[in-house]
């Protein structure tokens, strides 16, 4: 009998709970393939707005278009946010003028912002002719500030009240203001000149008295964003010190927006998928729900670059020509090294990488880093070099092959742990994406210099 913790059936489907469900998706097209308005709202009324923006990137294009001109006046502007880039402008596209307009009135002054930096000139303005006079002077003065800054990110809707207030006056202000964030976490204390000097979160003010001064209510942690600071500094902020919403100042001090966590962590979450797409040699761009066309372009001077390192290890190859024709066997066993040095390169790379964009690898602690790399590849390179040392020595009746190849090997495994770290650390201290550069550099290392260390030796003691 069976358990539903080791049950493989129930934790397939537990590794799918968030999936959207085949049937669903089947009966929504099916309503969309006989122009069944009512159907089609019934069955996407219960999804979430990220359930639909999956829907629509996982269909094809034709039918996108009309699933959305038959959803029609239903769409609002929380889909639209939740739309990854690539298909985004594809569905503003799609849409009527006046669903479009109505739906971007219904969004948050960053998740507009958001919206309007990704697309080209012409239809920005047709999203911001659709905004009223205030709110489209704010986008544009968001859309003034350095991209990726903390202007991009934060919302202007923020909850402030003066210092001297008390926890009565500042709930009769709430209850009275009908344009109060739809969500937010907390009441930012001003000065008389607008620079917040504290803040205080709704917990501690909906749970004290009336007649408390809200100066008595601040959080000992407070923390502010220039307007112009980078947005992975914003982010690394908020998960560093734990922060929920921090307020964003202008160059004079004054409270211009506020920035939440949940704009922190899609900064975050973006950062994470660009590093992994990086070192994979894969555009930052790139998306599922891209064509073969943008795919092709997009990933071809990734190719090419390889292919110009793997000419650089092929000439290193050919300098020993002479020494594979006389003994075959180094053909044979030569790729072992090169591959084994990359994989434990790569090892290394990611998690210099991680540590760079995390800050927890600095120039206080590098050299320890480098030193423990090092020593991780002499411990694993011996291990190895005793197992494919004893193989190359029985497979070929050659005691001096195994000696040769279990020596390459461990020399090779130091060298990737030295290049897996100081590589990318050498990139970011140049102002290069470590993430971007470092995987074909720190290859190209352990193929060149495997092959030059295990046919170098060969040729010394073998011939």
């Amino acid at each position: 009998m069976t358990t539903g913790i080791d049950d493989p059936v129930t934790e397939a489907a537990d590794e799918n709970v968030y999936a959207l469900d085949r049937r669903t998706v089947a009966a929504i097209l099916f309503a969309v393939d006989v122009d069944d308005r009512d159907k089609l709202v019934a069955l996407m009324e219960p999804l979430h707005a990220a359930d639909i923006a999956d829907l629509l990137e996982q269909i094809n294009p034709y039918d996108r278009a009309r699933l959305i001109r038959l959803y029609d006046k239903e769409f609002d502007g929380d889909i639209l946010s939740e739309l990854d880039e690539a298909v985004r402008e594809e569905v503003i596209g799609v849409l009527k003028p006046d669903v479009l307009a109505e739906a971007v009135r219904d969004m948050e002054s960053d998740d507009v912002v958001d919206l309007l930096e990704d697309l080209e000139e012409p239809q920005q303005e047709t999203i911001l002719d659709a905004l009223e006079d205030s709110e489209r002077v704010a986008a544009e003065q968001a859309l003034s500030y350095p991209e990726n800054s903390a202007g991009r990110l934060m919302q202007r809707e923020v909850v402030m009240a003066p210092e001297h207030w008390t926890v009565g006056q500042a709930i009769d202000f709430m209850r009275a203001n009908d344009d109060l964030p739809e969500q937010f976490y907390h009441v930012v204390l001003v000065d008389p000149r607008l620079k917040p000097v504290a803040q205080i979160t709704l917990g501690k003010l909906m749970a004290a008295r009336r007649e408390v001064p809200l100066r008595d209510l601040a959080e000992e942690e407070f923390h502010i964003i220039p307007v112009d600071q980078d947005e992975e500094d914003v982010a690394y902020a908020f998960n560093q010190y734990h922060l929920i919403s921090a307020p964003v100042v202008d160059a004079d001090g004054r409270l211009v927006g506020v920035i939440t966590i949940d704009d922190a962590m899609v900064v975050l979450d973006e950062e994470h998928e660009e590093d992994i797409l990086r070192l994979a040699g894969v555009s930052d761009e790139s998306s599922i729900s891209d064509s073969v066309a943008a795919t092709s372009r997009r990933r071809l001077p990734w190719l090419a670059v390889n292919l110009c390192t793997a000419i650089c290890a092929s000439l290193v190859i050919s300098q020993f020509e002479a020494a594979i024709d006389q003994l075959v066997a180094l053909a044979i066993l030569m790729p072992i090294v090169a591959s084994m040095g990359g994989n434990a390169g790569t090892q290394s790379l990611t998690v210099a990488v991680r540590a760079l964009a995390t800050r927890d690898l600095t120039a206080s602690n590098v050299m320890r880093v480098i030193r423990r790399e090092l020593l991780v590849g002499m411990l694993n390179g011996l291990c190895f070099a005793i197992v494919l040392g004893t193989v190359g020595m029985l497979w070929f009746d050659s005691p001096l092959l195994g000696v040769v190849i279990g020596s390459a090997l461990v020399v090779n495994m130091i060298i990737a742990g030295f290049a897996g770290t100081v590589v990318p650390v050498l990139l970011d201290r140049m102002g290069i994406d470590p993430a971007l550069a470092s995987g074909t550099f720190v290859t190209t290392t352990t193929d060149v210099m495997g092959f030059f260390i295990f046919l170098g030796l060969a040729s010394v003691v073998l011939l």
